[in-house]
């Protein structure tokens, strides 16, 4: 069997179950055809990001995925946009240029007052406002999210923010930011998690003023800044829910982040294994396809074979999520094995096109270097280790 023809029954077993997305991915496909590798190749060399794509993205509402259809979204579930971000990564575009609107948007939806819902969700999901940044992690806390300093002081009916935040992705490219930052100082709390208020922060009113922001150059056009607020002042409106429970909040995101994140990563994975597949059936070294070679066929099958393990973690993951159920370990699960999967099959794609994997025409480096992120990306591979440990087979705190 083919790798087409194996794909080909995978759509089979997704039709007799009769998977509700399957529309949903022949949609994204073709707006994704419009966006080929000369475009994000042209954005790479550049720096620059992907307006136009997002902005397809935004008028086709595919970013209002998760926006109830009260506040002018789609109210779909997970998993479907679960669908929509996958086969982006599978078409070999970037979406994490828009995939924080999806994620952030939890935090608005299940805390957030109905006037804020009322205010932001319909000019969010018509792409008239873009909600892409997410402040929470510092130079010195890193990972250590109770640990963070950047202070929001209530002064009459403002709050007065001072501090900094590192890896804001899109920051220059969003009209909100969702901000976690301390009410309380970290001393007068009981519990570490204690004290952290959850902001929805109107940029268009203080960049540029109370509001800094910096690019950093890094190894994949990822578009990330660092963020620093000196005397910021925004309504105390902009809190979400209660003072001092934002890091119950953002925690509650989480697991939607992570299930997302490994659904790009499946994407990503299937992109490679196609990309081998395809280049191993054509090249031909020493009077025959290398495609005939073990060497090149067993690790393409391997990484296919976990592409798949990991693509039903990443469904229980999403199932469990729908259903209202903890899905803690599961999501953990989900990012890791998609992350592994991912980069295995980008390994396997590198040593089968040889030294044209590096050359930006086949998309190879470029998909490479950006797939490489999530071993670290959204959380790193030692702290979901770290999480399972504990929490799921009962070993002391390691951290």
């Amino acid at each position: 069997m083919s790798y087409a023809q194996a794909e080909e029954e995978i759509q089979l077993d997704q039709t007799i179950d009769q998977d509700p997305h399957a529309a949903i991915r022949d949609e994204v496909r073709k707006l994704c055809a419009d966006f080929p590798g000369p475009y994000w190749r042209d954005l790479d060399r550049e720096g620059a990001y992907p307006t136009d794509f997002v902005n397809a993205l935004a008028a086709g509402g595919w970013l209002a995925a998760l926006i109830p259809e009260e506040y002018g979204g789609s109210g779909l579930p997970l998993s479907a946009a679960a669908a929509i971000l996958e086969e982006i990564q599978h078409a070999g575009c970037n979406g994490a240029a828009c995939h924080a609107q999806m994620y952030i948007m939890g935090a608005l939806l299940r805390h957030g007052s109905e006037a804020q819902k009322r205010l932001y969700l319909p000019q969010i999901a018509s792409g008239a406002l873009r909600l892409q940044a997410f402040g929470v992690t510092e130079p010195t806390s890193g990972t250590d999210t109770t640990a963070l300093s950047t202070t929001a002081r209530r002064e009459g009916d403002h709050y007065i923010v001072n501090g900094q935040k590192i890896w804001t992705s899109r920051a220059e490219h969003s009209d909100l930011m969702l901000l976690l930052a301390r009410t309380t100082p970290r001393e007068q709390v009981a519990k570490r998690t204690d004290g952290l208020s959850v902001f929805l922060v109107d940029m268009r009113a203080v960049k540029g003023d109370s509001l800094t922001i910096r690019p950093i150059r890094t190894m994949m056009n990822h578009a990330t800044t660092e963020v620093f607020f000196d005397n910021m002042r925004i309504p105390a409106d902009a809190l979400v829910g209660e003072e001092g429970r934002g890091f119950r909040y953002v925690l509650s995101g989480m697991n939607a982040e992570r299930i997302l994140i490994a659904a790009e990563c499946i994407g990503d994975a299937k992109w490679f294994i196609e990309k081998s597949t395809n280049y191993a059936n054509e090249r031909v070294v020493f009077g025959r396809r290398i495609g005939q070679n073990q060497g090149i066929q067993f690790p393409i099958a391997k990484s296919y074979a976990r592409m798949r393990a990991a693509e039903l973690m990443v469904s229980r993951a999403a199932a469990l999520f729908e259903a209202g159920r903890d899905c803690g370990a599961e999501a953990n699960m989900a990012k890791l094995l998609a992350a592994e999967a991912s980069w295995e099959a980008a390994e396997a794609c590198v040593q089968t096109h040889g030294g044209f994997a590096f050359a930006e025409e086949y998309d190879v480096e470029r998909k490479f270097r950006e797939t490489r992120l999530y071993q670290v990306a959204p959380i790193s591979t030692n702290l979901i280790l770290s999480y399972l440990a504990e929490h799921v087979l009962g070993l002391p705190r390691s951290y």
